[in-house]
Order: structure tokens, then C-alpha cells, then sequence
């Protein structure tokens, strides 16, 4: 009798695994807002054909918001009495940005079907339709997510990652959200479009000893020893309006940017990676969008859980 019932219990388990999992799909607006993924299309296309710079601010987004209490859109709620910000936590302030092309996106697929699509999934689809409008991979992103009804200002200051961490400091903070050194490798690719503050490499091209001589020199037009902290630099020199491998190549070279670019090729566990997606792109490419799939399926609120955001910054 025990072993009849251990039996159930387990079958039972498995089957509320299985409809979790199901919850989260593809085709999940195809009859409630059959045209949602072609209207947020559109307007991350004309956002990143206005600023080339916006394709990787919104993977980061979507990257920063599944980071912190998982993939709910939790970055995007606005101050209030009951809410403290998560755009105004260090890794965030003045750095993050995006929000007004996803509140556009949302307000377009508002107009065609009201109270439908959260901002969590909108937020997940901008980012593939970034990464493919600058040349990088596209994939089917998994829909179904629903908007959280409260934002962790500390845990986006405690689980982001950090320029200035080690390279077991970044496998750590990776894995705890079911991310493999490999996930994270790949998805520091995106930096390959990217731009950071002077703030975030000036003590790298001062002080540090494993940095191309020559590149350091460079970088210090747009970062001077004092002053020009909030000066902007591409991650990439060489193509930085193109989603390609050639930030791998540069870590090879002793030319990433970030300590926390450079740390994943440094005599490292990441090394053989970092050369690996160096001189197979395709790989890169294909590994860079099945770690934005993981990444994605990070804690989503669904069912009734959450709520349906008419405004991406606030509760209803």
C-alpha cells in the first residue's frame, strides 16, 4: 500500500512539474494577441535603428531583470511608498537603460490587445529582437510570464554582477540561477555591443598589469587619470555596432575592457571557452542563444501569480 502510494505521489509530482513547465511557451499569445511579438518587433527595430547603442541596452535589461527575483519586470516599477526601485540600485543607476522603449512597446501592443501581454515577456522578446536586428542569433522565446507586484532594490545590489568581480565570484553569482560557466562565457559575448562608463574600467588601464599596453593607451583619450568618469567607451573597438566573436578574440589579446571581461581569460577555468567561441562563431552564436533561453526561464511568475501590467512602471 505504501509503495502504492509513494507511486501516486511521485506520479503526481512529475505531472505539476510537467504543467509548470508547460506554462511558459512559444505559442502561448498565438489566439489571445496572435500580432503582440510582430508589433514589439517593430518598435525595437525603430528604437535600435534611432540608436545603435539601444541592442545591447536591452539584452542588458532583460539580463538585470531576470538577475533579480527572476525574469518578472520587476526593474522596470517606478519609486513609490510601498516599492524601493530596483533603477536606482548601484548596478542600475545611470546605467541600465531601456525602459522608455519597452514602456513604447507595450503601450503599442496595448492598443491591440489590452491587459494581454505582460511586461516581463515583452521585455524577453525585445531582447532576441535586439540581438538579431545588430547580426547576433534570434530564437524562440518562451512567453508566458507575468509582471511582479514588487521590486527588491537590495537583492539587485546583492546578485548583480560586478565589474571589479573574480572570475569565481562571477561563476558563483551564475550559477545560483542554474547558469553554467559556459551560460555565463556566452552571454558576456553580448558586451560585444556594448558600452561601459569610464568609471567601470578606469582602474583596469591604470593599474592593471595583464592589459595590452598599447589598448590601454588608447582607452585613456576617452578616460583620463581624473575626470570623464561618465565618458562612454564601446567594449569592442574593432566592431562595435556588430554582434560578432571579436570580443573574444580581444580577451585573447589582453583587450577586455572590464576586469570582469578580462577575468574569463586569465589562466582560468573560462579559458578554453573564450578560445573556443573566438575561432567558431557559429558556436558562440548558437550557445549565446540557448544560455538567453535559460536565462529567461529564470523564476517566472505565472498562472495567476503576478499580475498583467497595464503600465510597465507601476502596479495596477
Amino acid at each position: 500500500m505504501a509503495v502504492k502510494v509513494a507511486a501516486a505521489f511521485i506520479l503526481m509530482l512529475f505531472f505539476l512539474s510537467t504543467a509548470c513547465q508547460a506554462k511558459l511557451s512559444s505559442s502561448f499569445y498565438d489566439k489571445s494577441c496572435p500580432k503582440a511579438e510582430s508589433t514589439i518587433r517593430t518598435a525595437i527595430r525603430a528604437a535600435i535603428a534611432r540608436e545603435r547603442r539601444m541592442a545591447a541596452s536591452l539584452i542588458r535589461l532583460h539580463f538585470h531583470d531576470c538577475f533579480v527575483q527572476g525574469c518578472d519586470a520587476s526593474i522596470l516599477l517606478d519609486e513609490t511608498s510601498s516599492i524601493q526601485s530596483e533603477k536606482t540600485a548601484g548596478p542600475n543607476d545611470n546605467s541600465v537603460r531601456g525602459y522608455e522603449v519597452i514602456d513604447k512597446a507595450k503601450s503599442k501592443v496595448e492598443k491591440i490587445c489590452p491587459g494581454v501581454v505582460s511586461c516581463a515577456d515583452i521585455i524577453a522578446v525585445a531582447a532576441r529582437d535586439a540581438s538579431a536586428y545588430v547580426g547576433g542569433p534570434s530564437w524562440a522565446v518562451k512567453l508566458g510570464r507575468r509582471d511582479s507586484t514588487t521590486a527588491s532594490r537590495d537583492l539587485a545590489n546583492t546578485n548583480l554582477p560586478s565589474f571589479t568581480d573574480s572570475l569565481d565570484k562571477l561563476k558563483s553569482r551564475f550559477q545560483k540561477k542554474g547558469l553554467t560557466a559556459r551560460d555565463m562565457v556566452a552571454l558576456s559575448g553580448s558586451h560585444t555591443i556594448g558600452q561601459a562608463q569610464c568609471l567601470t574600467f578606469h582602474d583596469r588601464i591604470y593599474n592593471a598589469s595583464n592589459i595590452d599596453a598599447g589598448f590601454a593607451s588608447t582607452r585613456k583619450r576617452r578616460c583620463p587619470r581624473t575626470g570623464g568618469q561618465a565618458n562612454l567607451a564601446p567594449l569592442d573597438l574593432v566592431t562595435p555596432n556588430s554582434f560578432d566573436n571579436n570580443y573574444f578574440k580581444n580577451l585573447m589579446r589582453n583587450k577586455g575592457l572590464l576586469h570582469s571581461d578580462q577575468v574569463l581569460f586569465n589562466g582560468g577555468s573560462t579559458d578554453s571557452i573564450v578560445t573556443e567561441y573566438s575561432r567558431n562563431p557559429a558556436k558562440f552564436s548558437s550557445d549565446f542563444a540557448s544560455a538567453m533561453i535559460k536565462m529567461g526561464n529564470i523564476r517566472p511568475l505565472t498562472g495567476s501569480a503576478g499580475q498583467i501590467r497595464r503600465i510597465c512602471s507601476a502596479v495596477n
